[in-house]
C-alpha cells in the first residue's frame, strides 16, 4: 500500500518554478571574480564518528563537520547513511524514542545551521504515517528543503532493512512531508537547484541504489542532476572499496557527472560488520579525492567539482541528450542557495602536463598504448598500398627521431628488414654537427639506411633566381651565412622555408624513385600552432606523429629508450638508448637560421614560439574540454603557480590564439595520421574549423584579463 500524496496540488511534476527559497547568509558585499572561481562549485563528502543510538552526539557530529565546510567554502555536504542513528540500530529504528530523538535533532540542526552556506544532506529514518523510510534530508538556512527515501532496500546477505523500512519507489511523484513545522516535498524525483550557481544540480540516491543495475540517478541525470550524491553505509569486505570506487566511476562517466560517496565511519556498531569510513567523489570517470579509510577521527573531504566541464561534455556528447530524452522522467526543483563558485586557492589538482599521466605506472601503459597505435596504424597503411619502403627525413630533433623509432616498429610487425627504412639526413643553413650525428647515429642504431642530401646549396640557388638580399651576390653558402649574422633581419621566413620547402622535395623524389611512403614528422603541438612550412614540412603521405603532443612525444622517446632500445638496437646494446638521451637533452630547434660562432644551435623554438608545456596545456582545455579564455587562464594560474608571471601566461596565450585561428589552413589540408588521444585535429575527425574564423573576440578577453600575480 502506498502512502497517501499529501498534497494533491503540489505544483506540477517538472516544473523548475521555485518550489523553496533561502535567503543567502550575508557575506558582507560582492566577491570579486578572482576571489571566486567561477564554472566549479566545491563539494564535501563529510564522515562524522558515529555513537549507535546516541542521535544527540551524532547530530553534534554532523553539525561540527557542517561547521567546518563552511568554513572552507562548500556549497554543499553530504553526510552518511542514516548518520544520525546510526546505520546498525537495527530494531531500534522502531523505537519510539529513537525517532522521536531523530525529529528533535533535526529541527536542532536546522536551527543551528541557520547561518551556515553549504546545503547540508543528512542521512535519517523519518516516520510518514504508519511507515518508516531510510532518507536523505536537505537542510539549508535553518529549515529542511526536501527529503529524498531510499529506492532499494538490500535484503539477502547481511542486509535485511526490508524488516524496518518502506522502499521508496512507493511513494507516490509529487508527495510531500512534514519535517518538524515544515511541509516539503518528498520522493525519488525530487532534485535541487543551486541558485547562484545554474549549472549546479543535486540528485540523491542511498546506498543500494549505487549498485542495482537502473539506479535511480539514471533518472536524475537524465533530468538534469550534475552532481549525484550518495548517502552510504556500506560495511567493508575485502575488494568491497575497489568495486564501489568502479561503479561511482562509471556513473560518473557514463552521466558526465560528479559522484559523491560517503560511507559510515567509526562507531557502527561491530557486532558482526566492519565500516571503512570510505568517502570519495568522482567526476567524470576519475577520483578527484578521497578519505582515509578505516581513520578513526572525522573528516571532510572536499573538491571543487568542474561543473562548466561536465555541462560541455554533455553537449557535445550528442548521444548523451539523446539517451535523457528517452529516459528522462518527471522531477521537481527544489531551490537552494550556491555561492557563484568556491574561494580561491582552488581546490583540486589542475595538471601543468594534462597530456601526460603523473603516475609512472599509468604514463608506462599510456606510453605503450600510443607507440602500439601509431606502429600498427602505419603498418596498416602500408600493408593497404602495397608494402612500401618508408622515407623520413631524419633531422636529429625529437619529432623525426618519434617517426622513425613508429617506422622501425612498423616494420617489425610486418616482419620486413629495417633497412626499407630510407632515411635522408638533409643539411640546411642552421643544420649543427651535433644534430646531424645524432641523426646519423639513429640511423645506424635502429639498422635503417641513411643518405646526405644537403640543401643548402640549391636552398641558397633559388634564393639567388628570387633576388634575396642576403644571396644575391654571395659566392657559396659560408658568405651567405656571414651575411645573415651579421645582419639578423636577413634571416627572414622566405629564407627559412626555402629549406623546408626542398627538404621535402627531396623526400618526395626519393619516395619515387624508391617506391615509398614519406613519413610525416609533425606532432599535435605544431600542427596546433601551424609551426610547419606551408608544401613543405606540412606535406607528407603518412603522418603518424599527427596525434601525439610535444609534452607526450618526450616521454614516449624516453619510454622507448628505457624499455626497448637495449633489444632494439643494432650491434651494441646500449647505442640506441645512449642517442635517445642525446636527442632528448637537444634544444628544440628547426634549425633553419645560422649557428652561432661557436657551432651551436642559435634559434631555439621556445624562444620565440613560447614553452610548449604552456602551449599544450592551452591547447587541452581549448579543444578538450571547450574553455572561455579567462577560465583557461584561472586554470593556468593554478597549474604553473610560481613557474610563469601572469603577463607571461597572457603573452603565450595570447601567441597561441592567433596562431591557433590563422594557422587553420594548413590543417585543412593535413595528410592521413592516427589519432591516438582525447585531442586531435584531423579536419575530416575531431576539428572542424573554418580557416578564415576570427579570434578578436577571444584576444580581447585575454587582454581584459586581470587580477595580481597570486596564488589561486
Amino acid at each position: 500500500m502506498r502512502p497517501p500524496k499529501a498534497h494533491p496540488d503540489a505544483p506540477e511534476s517538472g516544473s523548475r518554478s521555485a518550489l523553496i527559497s533561502v535567503t543567502p547568509p550575508d557575506d558582507g558585499g560582492n566577491i570579486g571574480f578572482l576571489e571566486r572561481m567561477q564554472g566549479f562549485a566545491r563539494i564535501a563528502a563529510a564522515v562524522p564518528t558515529c555513537a549507535v543510538a546516541d542521535v544527540a552526539t551524532n547530530a553534534e557530529a554532523t553539525l561540527a563537520l557542517w561547521r567546518r565546510a563552511h568554513d572552507e567554502g562548500c556549497a554543499v555536504v553530504v553526510f552518511p547513511e542514516l548518520g544520525l542513528t546510526g546505520y546498525t540500530a537495527r530494531d531500534l529504528f522502531h523505537d519510539r524514542h529513537l525517532m522521536d530523538e531523530v525529529g528533535r535533532n533535526v529541527e536542532k540542526l536546522c536551527r543551528a545551521g541557520r547561518g551556515l552556506t553549504p546545503l547540508a544532506i543528512v542521512g535519517a529514518p523519518l516516520r510518514v504515517g504508519t511507515s518508516l523510510f531510510n532518507t536523505a534530508i536537505a537542510i539549508q538556512g535553518g529549515r529542511p528543503l526536501a527529503v529524498v527515501p531510499k529506492c532499494y532496500l538490500p535484503n539477502y546477505r547481511e542486509f535485511e532493512e526490508r524488516r524496518w523500512f518502506r522502499p521508496g519507489y512507493d511513494v507516490e511523484a509529487g508527495a510531500r512531508v512534514t519535517v518538524g513545522d515544515v511541509e516539503v516535498p518528498f520522493g525519488s524525483d525530487v532534485l535541487l537547484h543551486g541558485d547562484g550557481c545554474p549549472d549546479l544540480v543535486i540528485g540523491i540516491e542511498i546506498c543500494e541504489d549505487l549498485w542495482v543495475h537502473v539506479p535511480p540517478s539514471t533518472s536524475q541525470i537524465s533530468a538534469g542532476a550534475t552532481v549525484v550524491c550518495n548517502l552510504s553505509a556500506s560495511n567493508f569486505v575485502i575488494g568491497k572499496a575497489e568495486l564501489r570506487r568502479l561503479l561511482a566511476q562509471a556513473a560518473s562517466d557514463r552521466g558526465k557527472c560528479a559522484y559523491v560517496y560517503t560511507a559510515a565511519g567509526p562507531g557502527e556498531s561491530s557486532t558482526d560488520l566492519a565500516f571503512d569510513a570510505d568517502a570519495f567523489i568522482c567526476e567524470n570517470g576519475r577520483v578527484l579525492a578521497a578519505s582515509r579509510r578505516f581513520a578513526r577521527d572525522a573528516q571532510l573531504v572536499a573538491v571543487d567539482v568542474d561543473l562548466e566541464l561536465l555541462v560541455r561534455e554533455r553537449i557535445t556528447t550528442t548521444s548523451f541528450a539523446e539517451c535523457s530524452g528517452n529516459h528522462a522522467r518527471p522531477h521537481r526543483f527544489v531551490r537552494f542557495v550556491a555561492p557563484a563558485g568556491p574561494p580561491a586557492p582552488l581546490r583540486r589538482e589542475v595538471a601543468r602536463h594534462p597530456f601526460v599521466p603523473s603516475d609512472p605506472r599509468q604514463l608506462g601503459a599510456r606510453c605503450w598504448e600510443i607507440f602500439e597505435i601509431q606502429t600498427n596504424a602505419l603498418a596498416t597503411r602500408m600493408g593497404a598500398i602495397g608494402q612500401p619502403k618508408l622515407v623520413l627525413g631524419l633531422s636529429g630533433g625529437l619529432d623525426s627521431t618519434q617517426a622513425a623509432l613508429v617506422c622501425a616498429g612498423a616494420l617489425d610487425l610486418l616482419e620486413r628488414p629495417r633497412s626499407d627504412l630510407v632515411c635522408i639526413t638533409m643539411p640546411g643553413f642552421g643544420t649543427t654537427e651535433g644534430t646531424r650525428e645524432n641523426a646519423l647515429a639513429l640511423a645506424a642504431a635502429l639498422g635503417a639506411r641513411i643518405n646526405t642530401a644537403s640543401v643548402a646549396d640549391v636552398s641558397r640557388e633559388l634564393l639567388v633566381l628570387i633576388g634575396h638580399p642576403a644571396a644575391v651576390g654571395a659566392d657559396d653558402v659560408d658568405e651567405l651565412l656571414a651575411r645573415v649574422r651579421a645582419d639578423p633581419k636577413l634571416g627572414d621566413i622566405a629564407l627559412e622555408n626555402v629549406q623546408a620547402r626542398m627538404r621535402t622535395l627531396v623526400l618526395m623524389t626519393v619516395a619515387n624513385r624508391e617506391g615509398g611512403l614519406v613519413v610525416g614528422t609533425g606532432d599535435l603541438s605544431e600542427k596546433a600552432l601551424g609551426w610547419s612550412t606551408y608544401a613543405g614540412d606540412q606535406i607528407s603521405m603518412y603522418d603518424v606523429n599527427a596525434g601525439v603532443p610535444k609534452t607526450l612525444i618526450q616521454s614516449v622517446i624516453r619510454w622507448v629508450a628505457n624499455e626497448r632500445a637495449s633489444t632494439w638496437s643494432v650491434g651494441d646494446p646500449e647505442g640506441l638508448r645512449r642517442v635517445l638521451f642525446a636527442i632528448l637533452n637537444t634544444p628544440i630547434s628547426p634549425e633553419l637560421l645560422p649557428a652561432d660562432a661557436d657551432g651551436a644551435i642559435a634559434q631555439l623554438t621556445e624562444g620565440a614560439l613560447g614553452p610548449y608545456e604552456l602551449h599544450d596545456f592551452f591547447l587541452y582545455h581549448l579543444v578538450r574540454h571547450g574553455e572561455r579564455p579567462a577560465r583557461i587562464l584561472d586554470l593556468a594560474r593554478v597549474a604553473f603557480s610560481g613557474a610563469y608571471p601572469l603577463a607571461e601566461l597572457k603573452r603565450w596565450f595570447r601567441l597561441f590564439l592567433s596562431r591557433f585561428f590563422t594557422q587553420q589552413f594548413k590543417r585543412s589540408c593535413a595528410a592521413d595520421g592516427p589519432k591516438v588521444g582525447q585531442v586531435a585535429l584531423s579536419p575530416r575527425g575531431d576539428w572542424r574549423m573554418p580557416s578564415d574564423a576570427k579570434v578578436r573576440s577571444w584576444l580581447a578577453e585575454v587582454d581584459g584579463y586581470g587580477g595580481e600575480d597570486a596564488p589561486m
